[in-house]
């Protein structure tokens, strides 16, 4: 007898899921990296203030963003978890698409806050992203599932900010549109071509005890042990958003950069991630496991931290972008770690726990990251010191070490 094959229309459904969440993870990167090179030059317009004071701005723009993916991060979570993730995340990419516009034609700093508080809530429909993944692939795969989220992103990266740097030449406000336009080419393909994941006999009531972010954390406390997983995705995020909250306005205040020279920075550190997700990930997920492979990430950017402080040569780091590519194993590791102790119907409501600490982190990592990079490079500094950042982040990472360290394996549920 014959080994039974699996039925075709569920494999090329599981199949059309797969690539649409990795394109819609791909896209969001490129709209995200597009304006990333001209987002200092844009506030400065429009707040007429001095790059110091043009940080500081940025941080809050980012503390926004984040706050409302906080709030709404498990709210959407539990949507996707009820009425599937199709509607979700084919939702979010229109309203991502309107967002990108608004922005594109913010006539004061205000209009741009309100665009990033919207972004912020389309945004958290990362979640149920992870979420359709989590549904397509078992649970021996997700390590490497996941590891292709972080493979679109940094690809994303790459065409990003290359883009932005170019369209930057057209002002500040071209890649804006640039990016809406992506959005809006993505919801229409999502619309037309994503399949549902989630399974009726798998879907659950809303909770309204767990549509808020602390009801959902009590909630995943109760269901898996990921509370100290759940710290370490803390400490990590918080070390790692040094780059999108602060590396164009390091850029400017370390090596005077360009928009153009931003933007091939960046370009060439998401080249870096990519190719380490593509390469790296899986051979040393497989080798060490998830727990080691995460230390040893975590151990890498530490380092790549501290030397990106003190730096001085805009040439050696791109040479540091490279060696410090090793830290893009710890986030799908860590992910697939926490995975494993929540049950199959609660993975949605973990991907939008996961957005929510995320969230969290990054509320406060502007103060935490901008706010000393604002100092440092301002009139009433002791001294010049634009890698302040950076010490913060790598002190950062070492928490999150020390706690992965600290934390007993535990057996899947």
């Amino acid at each position: 007898m014959t080994r039974a094959e699996p039925a075709p229309q569920t494999t090329e459904t599981d199949r059309a899921a797969i690539r649409f969440v990795i394109l819609t993870i791909f896209i969001d990167a490129v709209g995200f990296g597009i304006v990333m090179p001209v987002l200092p030059t844009l506030v400065l317009a429009l707040g007429h203030g001095t790059l110091a004071q043009a940080t500081r701005t940025g941080g809050w723009l980012a503390m926004i963003y984040a706050l409302m993916q906080f709030l709404c991060g498990p709210l959407v979570g539990g949507l996707g978890d009820r009425f599937g993730r199709r509607p979700v995340l084919v939702g979010s990419l229109g309203g991502f698409a309107i967002d990108y516009l608004l922005m594109g034609f913010a006539p004061t700093l205000g209009w741009l806050f309100l665009g990033r508080a919207l972004a912020g809530i389309f945004g958290a429909s990362y979640g149920p992203a992870t979420a359709a993944l989590a549904d397509v692939s078992t649970p021996e795969d997700r390590a490497k599932t996941f590891g292709l989220i972080s493979a679109a992103f940094g690809i994303g990266f790459v065409v990003g900010p290359a883009i932005g740097g170019l369209l930057g030449a057209w002002g500040p406000r071209a890649p804006f549109y640039a990016a809406g336009a992506l959005a809006a080419c993505n919801f229409v393909y999502g619309f037309l071509r994503f399949p549902e994941t989630l399974p009726l006999s798998r879907r659950r009531d809303l909770d309204a005890k767990r549509l808020n972010p602390l009801g959902a954390l009590f909630a995943i406390r109760r269901a898996g042990r990921v509370l100290p997983l759940l710290a370490i995705y803390f400490f990590w995020q918080v070390a790692t958003l040094v780059y999108p909250v602060t590396w164009a306005f390091y850029g400017i205040a370390s090596f005077g950069w360009s928009s153009m020279m931003i933007g091939v920075s960046l370009a060439w550190a998401g080249m870096v991630m990519a190719g380490a997700q593509v390469l790296l990930v899986g051979r040393i997920v497989a080798k060490l496991g998830e727990r080691q492979a995460a230390m040893l990430g975590m151990a890498t950017a530490a380092l790549g931290f501290l030397c990106y402080a003190f730096v001085r040569s805009g040439t050696l780091v791109f040479v540091l972008l490279t060696l410090t590519g090793l830290q893009s194993i710890v986030q799908p590791a860590v992910m697939a770690m926490m995975s494993r102790r929540v049950p199959e119907t609660q993975q949605g409501e973990l991907q939008g726990l996961n957005g929510s600490v995320a969230a969290l982190a990054a509320i406060l990592a502007p103060l935490v990251l901008t706010q000393p990079l604002a100092y440092f490079t301002g009139p009433h500094a002791p001294f010049y010191f634009p890698g302040a950042a950076f010490i913060v982040s790598s002190a950062a990472t070492a928490t999150a070490f020390l706690i992965l360290l600290a934390t007993p394996r535990a057996e899947a549920v």
